[in-house]
């Protein structure tokens, strides 16, 4: 669920944080400038777990700023296929149930992915699995496990999540998470965790 991702990047420190210690001060503009981002192909950047190398401040004519060369490991959100999570629902529509873990909230199981005589009730806004006589609730907040079908990431610069296939800007097209997990709950102790108790 978590990994290690190295990265190599510029660390910027103005002038007012001279004063402070300069390693620590590093640690915070990298954790301001990567926590709670998504990184395109790596995942969501969760805080800094080490510096691995911190290069000479340089301070270039016309800013004041100290610019250090620095080489560390973030701590990344980025589950694997086939790895069992949980969750707890957040809402439910005809295209699927969205779930949240707390800090990340681009879950999605689709219809696709869910066990067998499952059906959405349009009455109660919920899914139904009907399990011989019984028909079992998918009620919003309820824990839920789910595996990890893949994870996609999405170009979300300004302009593109708004663009058509033919470049034009494309006003019905919804707008996108940069990263976002599928998941599965068709399987033997997958689903809403209250039914397996």
């Amino acid at each position: 669920m978590f990994v290690l991702a190295q990265i190599k990047d510029v660390a910027r420190v103005m002038p007012s944080h001279f004063s402070e210690t300069r390693l620590k001060r590093i640690e915070l503009e990298i954790n301001k400038k990567y926590a709670n981002k998504v990184i395109r192909e790596v995942g969501l950047c969760i805080l800094l777990h080490d510096l691995l190398e911190v290069g000479d401040s340089m301070i270039y004519p016309g800013d004041g700023a100290a610019q250090v060369r620095v080489s560390f490991r973030m701590v990344v959100f980025r589950p694997l296929a086939g790895e069992i999570l949980q969750g707890r629902i957040r809402s439910c529509s005809e295209k699927g149930l969205f779930v949240t873990m707390g800090f990340f909230e681009d879950i999605v199981v689709p219809p696709t992915e869910m066990q067998p005589d499952t059906h959405f009730d349009a009455k109660e806004q919920l899914w139904v699995w009907k399990y011989g006589d019984a028909e079992l609730f998918m009620e919003i907040d309820e824990v839920i496990h789910f595996r990890v079908v893949r994870g996609d990431f999405h170009d979300i610069t300004p302009g593109a999540a708004a663009m058509g296939p033919d470049g034009d800007a494309d006003p019905d097209k919804e707008l996108q998470s940069p990263y976002v997990l599928t998941g599965s709950v068709n399987d033997f102790g997958l689903g809403v965790a209250s039914w397996w108790e």
